[in-house]
């Protein structure tokens, strides 16, 4: 018998199709990339284990029901109409997050009102008693997208946005987002079979990203909890089965994975947030500054980083970048450097031709990702050719 059903991962721009090969390899099927989204099917295990599992993923939705609509009347009465039994009682606590593209609804606060009393106004004609809305800690989340004049009611399996990993106790100022940076490194092509630099490791999101996908350990194995653990139908004992399924899938790394940053405070922020995912067999983190340090190895070295861009420190962009590329060229052949920046412009000053150019987005600044090959023997920019 057949229980698989849609449900829909929600992801960064320019991260699709490698949710979607994470999908696949998980065992999804039907699975088709969108915009920011990705469509799946599974049964309930895989909905567990998408959420526990998915690098790239923001949040798994479960769609329940979609209609046409054309106005704020049409829209109560369909939500009224639907068996909302099978997903709240009145002692279920609520919440809506609402999408709306369409000319017939203009606010996405009016449109989760609108939600809101259809759904409390059903439980209190057919029950006598309603339940109750809670915006911070609900027992379950019920997404609203309208799109033109086509309405899809969906179940947030998540809760939290799955960048909350659950091991980031200590941050800097704009620590970078934990499903950016492991779709970076997979971006990358990192698997694991090398050493790894990230020679400006901040709070050390990028190392850990880095050990979870060589080590293959669930990205939010430290997590607290998912909102499907509040659901009606949560089957704890196969969501316990999932995790223990999955750890066994851990694989030992026997390469080394090494931060650097010349801030003190950073280093030991990096160090907490690196015990607190139970990783620091596998990282290093050392109070250095990049621009004065060579290859610590003699094989084939992966770096990918994030530098501190200007919006959020004084910097003098070309003297900066400009040291990013003496230090590679000087310091480091036989190395693929990786960085993200939203400083299109600052690109120029590293005086070396990106072999990779790819646009992502880091928040709401469009970035690009992009790759530098320092090949072994030669320390000459020219030999940095594109690929």
């Amino acid at each position: 018998m057949n229980n698989n059903f849609k449900m829909v991962a929600k992801t960064l721009f320019g991260f699709e199709e490698i949710l979607a090969k994470e999908l696949r390899n998980l065992g999804a099927g039907n699975v088709k990339e969108g915009v920011r989204n990705v469509s799946f099917e599974g049964d309930t295990g895989f909905m567990y284990k998408a959420n526990l599992c998915l690098r790239t993923a923001i949040k798994i939705i479960k769609p329940i029901h979609s209609f046409s609509v054309q106005g704020e009347n049409e829209l109560y009465k369909k939500i009224y109409d639907m068996e909302w039994s099978e997903y709240l009682s009145v002692d279920t606590t609520f919440a809506i997050d609402t999408t709306v593209n369409s000319d017939n609804f203009s606010h996405s606060l009016y449109v989760s009102q609108k939600v809101k009393d259809a759904i409390v106004d059903k439980f209190r004609d057919t029950d006598g008693f309603r339940p109750n809305v809670d915006v911070k800690f609900p027992d379950v989340r019920i997404n609203i997208h309208i799109h033109k004049d086509h309405c899809n009611v969906s179940l947030d399996s998540s809760g939290r946005s799955l960048h909350h990993r659950g091991y980031r106790i200590s941050t800097n100022i704009a620590p970078i987002n934990e499903v950016l940076a492991a779709g970076l490194l997979l971006l990358s092509g990192w698997d694991g079979r090398s050493d790894f630099l990230d020679p400006m490791c901040g709070s050390g999101t990028m190392l850990t990203e880095a050990a979870m996908i060589a080590c293959n350990i669930p990205a939010n194995i430290n997590r607290k909890e998912f909102a499907f653990e509040k659901w009606e139908d949560f089957d704890e004992a196969l969501f316990e089965k999932i995790v223990e399924s999955s750890l066994k899938k851990a694989r030992e790394f026997s390469h080394k994975i090494i931060g650097y940053d010349k801030a003190p405070s950073a280093v030991r922020k990096a160090k907490e947030n690196i015990e607190n995912a139970n990783l620091s067999e596998y990282i290093t983190v050392e109070r250095k500054n990049f621009f004065n340090t060579e290859k610590f190895n003699d094989g084939p070295l992966k770096m990918v980083f994030n530098p501190p861009y200007g919006e959020r420190l004084n910097l003098d962009m070309e003297e900066f970048y400009g040291s990013i590329g003496d230090t590679l060229k000087r310091s480091y052949p036989g190395t693929e450097a990786w960085f993200i920046t939203s400083n299109l412009e600052a690109l120029k000053y590293v005086g070396l031709r990106p072999s990779r150019k790819i646009k992502v987005f880091n928040s709401h600044l469009e970035s690009r990702l992009v790759k530098y090959v320092m090949y072994e023997g030669s320390k000459k920019a020219k030999y940095n050719k594109p690929e």
